[in-house]
Order: structure tokens, then C-alpha cells, then sequence
């Protein structure tokens, strides 16, 4: 599956709180979420972000709490996927679990800048900048997470798993 769109930098560390601000926890209807996606970091950020657009951040992306909130807000921001140096790895996993694509690349997550156009390969792990001409390779995504990404998630997931054993959901 290839994906286009453009960068939104942050920086090292962007935790839960950064991504989706604890003061908003008190709802867990995604697109109410995702109207305070990265608000504390960017308070322009909704208003400025495109559907496939990509957020890229630094080393530690997602750390802090163990809140599914976080990739929720960012995907239903309409956010195609983040790029990070490293993330923590409750966020990893709640990614996935979530249906949000993540790629870990420390020399993407350096050279990427805001507004470059972009274009990610998932399949083959390669993240192309447009803008400077350069290509990057992600750590590759292990092939049962990438089944969980098509399916939209965990629960998306295992409800396809049960319906093809005709086991009802």
C-alpha cells in the first residue's frame, strides 16, 4: 500500500499528553479526539493538516501514558501514518492495534521537514521525500502487524479471523 502526503515535524519526546491533551479524556469518540489532535504541540495543527497527511517526530514518539487515545486522535485526523527516530513501545503497539501506520526511521524522522511531500511504500518499508530526493528505509513492519493495518485494526481483525472460521461476532 502506498501512501502520499505532507510532513508535519515535531520533535523528540512527543508524548500522549502532546498528542492528545489530557483535558479531553473524558470522551472517547474518535473524531471529537481528533479535533484536538496535537493541539498542545500545534494549536493550528486540525486546521492545517490534510487527509494522508504525515506527522513525523524524533526519537521517543508516543511516550508517557498507556492511552489508546493518542494513535486514535492521530488516525481520525486523518493522518495516513507517523514517522518517528524511535517510539515507545506502548505507542507501537497501540498503533497497530488502532490501525494506524508507524515506520521507524532515524534518518527520515532527521532530514524530514514540514510541508515536504512524501510518498510511503508499507510494504517495502521505503519512505520517498519528494521535496529533497531522497529515500529512506523504515525498519520493516513484522507481517502480522501489517495484517492488522489491513484489516483496520485488532478488533477489525480478529472479527474478519472469526468470521472465516463461521464463528459468529
Amino acid at each position: 500500500m502506498k501512501l502520499e502526503g505532507n510532513a508535519w515535524k515535531f520533535g523528540d519526546d512527543v508524548d500522549t499528553d502532546a498528542i492528545i491533551p489530557a483535558r479531553y479524556l473524558n470522551t472517547s469518540d474518535p473524531q471529537e479526539l481528533a479535533q484536538h489532535c496535537m493541539e498542545d504541540a500545534d494549536p493550528e495543527f486540525i486546521e492545517k493538516v490534510a487527509p494522508g497527511d504525515f506527522i513525523v517526530g524524533g526519537k521517543n514518539f508516543g511516550c508517557g501514558s498507556s492511552r489508546e487515545h493518542a494513535p486514535i486522535a492521530i488516525k481520525h485526523a486523518k493522518v495516513s501514518a507517523v514517522i518517528a527516530g524511535s517510539f515507545a513501545r506502548i505507542f507501537y503497539r497501540n498503533a497497530f492495534n488502532t490501525g494506524l501506520p508507524i515506520l521507524e526511521s532515524p534518518e527520515a524522522a532527521a532530514s524530514i521537514r514540514t510541508g515536504d511531500k512524501l510518498e510511503i511504500d508499507l510494504e517495502n518499508g521505503t519512505i520517498t521525500n519528494h521535496s529533497q530526493s531522497l529515500t529512506y528505509r523504515a525498519q520493516p513492519i513484522p507481517p502480522f502487524m501489517q495484517s492488522l493495518l489491513k484489516a483496520g485494526g485488532l478488533i477489525s481483525y480478529i472479527q474478519n479471523e472469526m468470521k472465516e472460521d463461521g464463528n459468529h461476532v
